[in-house]
């Protein structure tokens, strides 16, 4: 298992015009807003779910924090074993069938989060610990009142040992300890010391990524021989879950006319909140040989900067696959001979990807495949 630490782990980022907290700490090998290989990034997400599982093996619930922390929840679940459910916040609109717990992430860009919240007590009663993943964890005041909230709901989580865990944690020993005043014990990766990061980005001068121009390509489409990709938003065994991607990667692979060369340079891309099923299988891809890198669309608008050692040299502006009337972004786009965007949307059509595909340079010889919810592969 590779040593984790600050200087591997962290890059510091300015946000374009967010006075509630104009830092982002950014992970270069977390594959959200960096480029980085599948496996190292999977690798690094497991060493917490290891680390995890060696102390609370009795775990049978993990909650995941969107939108950067679902792919690390997913392979934290992962490693409590096949039938731990796996249940992420969401900032989508889903129906009102079920009962949606909303609460507030305030230093967000998009602050509201969702969780489904009718099968809860379920779940409850299978576990004896209750996990709470998230990329960053720096004061866990929306982790104490998430909790709260939940105990009021539910009173049976007062019974169970409850964990915050992270790939970074710089909580205060003051904040420290009103988390385990609210019951709620922490673990992580990599322990950051206290630092005035406003301070350190108050003088940079950043710029908004540009919006991204279309391209007026035909896109043509298949059906995808799987099944819908489940949602980790409903909550679900996360060997069910991993069953799914690996079935639409296997189904992907399979195609005919989808020979990728060995030899060539991949970008594999997630929208949003679906990141684990681009990162597996980016990892499929990285194993057979090819140079992969994976990263994801982001609604985080974060200041782009030539400075050296910035992290984000460059970005595009471009609609969300979700809803195109919803700006994301996505950063530090590199040239390469095969896009694949993964999604687990179910709205259909091609807009937002034309408009990804024309944040990338031109080239008439380059592959494009667009995994859309596991239900179709969209083409040049």
């Amino acid at each position: 298992m590779s040593d984790y630490t600050k200087e591997t782990t962290l890059r510091l980022a300015k946000r374009f015009r967010n006075s509630k907290r104009p830092y982002l700490l950014v992970n270069p090998l977390q594959a959200k807003h960096i480029p980085v290989s599948p496996t190292a990034a999977l690798d690094m997400m497991t060493a917490l779910g290891r680390q995890l599982a060696e102390q609370y093996s009795g775990t049978r619930l993990v909650l995941g924090f969107a939108e950067t922390a679902t792919a690390i929840g997913a392979a934290v679940a992962a490693s409590m074993g096949p039938d731990c459910v796996y249940l992420h916040t969401t900032r989508e609109t889903f129906p009102r069938a079920e009962e949606w717990l909303e609460f507030r992430e305030e230093h967000s860009h998009a602050v509201e989060q969702r969780l489904r919240g009718d099968r809860l007590p379920e779940w409850l009663a299978a576990t004896d610990t209750v996990l709470l993943v998230d990329d960053e964890i720096s004061t866990g005041k929306t982790l104490r009142n998430m909790v709260a909230e939940l105990k009021g709901r539910y009173p049976q989580l007062a019974e169970k040992r409850i964990v915050a865990a992270s790939i970074l944690d710089r909580v205060s020993g003051e904040d420290r300890r009103l988390l385990e005043e609210a019951g709620i014990g922490s673990q992580c990766l990599v322990r950051l010391p206290q630092e005035d990061y406003a301070a350190r980005v108050a003088e940079l001068e950043v710029a908004e990524a540009p919006l991204a121009e279309p391209v007026t390509e035909v896109f043509h489409r298949e059906a995808l021989a799987c099944g819908n990709l489940l949602d980790p938003r409903l909550g679900l065994p996360i060997g069910a879950y991993r069953e799914s991607c690996g079935e639409m990667v296997r189904a992907f692979l399979a195609g005919p006319g989808r020979t990728i060369p060995t030899d060539c340079r991949a970008v594999v891309l997630g929208t949003e909140e679906c990141m684990y099923p681009a990162l597996l299988l980016g990892r499929a891809l990285e194993r057979e040989g090819r140079q992969v890198r994976c990263h994801a669309t982001t609604r985080s608008p974060i200041g782009v900067c030539g400075r050296p050692g910035y992290p984000i040299r460059s970005g595009a502006k471009l609609p969300s696959f979700y809803d195109g009337a919803r700006a994301t972004y996505l950063y530090d786009m590199e040239d390469c001979d095969v896009i694949v965007v993964v999604s687990d949307t179910q709205t259909e059509g091609t807009g937002a990807l034309a408009c990804l595909l024309g944040a990338f340079p031109p080239r008439a010889d380059r592959k494009v495949y667009y995994l859309q919810g596991g239900q179709y592969v969209w083409y040049l």
